[in-house]
């Protein structure tokens, strides 16, 4: 991360985490700065890789399953087969660890015929893969349109609320995508400020279809925004992987605990070997020791722990399509 970020920056990345499709001028006023100087921020973060609006689909609202892979790869075959991984349209957030010999990777898949054909028929079969464990995300404590940035209280709540965009109603019910809708969304899970124009000649609709249909979905629980963040920007440089086996009885309190601490970007019950899935993200190791030994250690009901730093991010949620 270069050493020119300024506090403007961490600024505006907060804000565009509250309100991605902010008109800049908008953005400019409540920082105090010009449009021009918004927009050449923001411009300059994109180009690093620093920052990426976008806007994420919430796969339980398509009645989709949302699976954590743990994937073990002989020597050597790790980083092909998350390569691999990452050009799927399903998949998000696939990355080495266990000094690249293993990959976790998000997948999400729309009916069991999916999940069979991958966890069953394609994963396990693929040369060089020794082992795949599949869990299944029961309930989510912490992600989704919950952003770490939340905890870092880079604006005040007064600024928090004037980029506020107004809340959206939910309504309830099935929804069916169609070839339009999978268009729409893969243009906006590479740039959520993409604009209309361009999403109505991606999808061959109206410019009024466009702005109708990305309001029903987001009304249906379906789209949300977010924003894709090196966290460098912040200060923040080690993500790990925790995997915890937790009483059943203390499982919903320690993951809601865990939901509220500084460090956890993403946390949730699963199936599998283990219940409760985790990602930290702290300044160094040291800080994650100090986590793992105070905050973690004081938790009740958790019978075993395992941790895995990430050394490589194949693919984030910026990258999915």
């Amino acid at each position: 991360m270069e050493s020119d970020i300024d506090e403007l920056d961490r600024r505006l990345v907060h804000a565009l985490h509250i309100d991605g499709r902010a008109a800049f001028s908008a953005i400019a006023e409540v920082l105090c700065v010009s449009d021009r100087t918004i927009a050449r921020r923001y411009a300059r973060l994109r180009s690093m890789g620093a920052v990426r609006v976008i806007a994420a689909v919430d796969p339980a609202a398509l009645g989709a399953t949302m699976w954590f892979l743990r994937v073990r790869c002989a020597p050597g075959g790790a980083v092909p087969i998350a390569e691999a991984l990452a050009r799927r349209p399903d998949t998000t957030w696939v990355s080495l660890y266990s000094g690249g010999t293993e990959i976790t990777c998000a997948v999400r898949t729309e009916n069991e015929a999916d999940s069979e054909t991958l966890l069953l028929a394609k994963l396990p079969h693929t040369s060089r893969v020794e082992g795949v464990t599949a869990h299944a995300v029961l309930h989510a404590f912490y992600g989704g349109s919950d952003n770490l940035i939340d905890k870092l209280g880079v604006l005040s709540e007064a600024d928090v609320e004037r980029l506020r965009p107004a809340a959206v109603a939910y309504r309830p019910g099935p929804v069916r995508l169609d070839d339009g809708d999978r268009k729409l969304l893969a243009t906006l899970a590479d740039d959520g400020r993409a604009k209309v124009e361009r999403l109505a000649a991606v999808t061959g609709w109206s410019a009024t279809t466009v702005r109708r249909r990305m309001a029903e979905l987001r009304e249906r629980g379906v789209l949300y925004p977010d924003i894709d963040v090196d966290w460098r920007l912040f200060g923040l440089g080690v993500r790990t992987l925790l995997w915890l086996s937790v009483a059943p009885a203390q499982l919903a309190e320690v993951g809601a605990a865990m939901a509220r601490h500084p460090e956890i970007a993403f946390a949730a019950a699963t199936t599998g070997p283990t219940n409760l899935y985790a990602t930290a993200i702290c300044a160094d190791q040291r800080e994650l020791y100090r986590y793992l030994t105070t905050r973690v250690a004081s938790l009740p009901g958790i019978h075993h722990m395992e941790t895995a730093p990430v050394v490589r991010t194949v693919k984030q949620a910026a990258n999915q399509a």
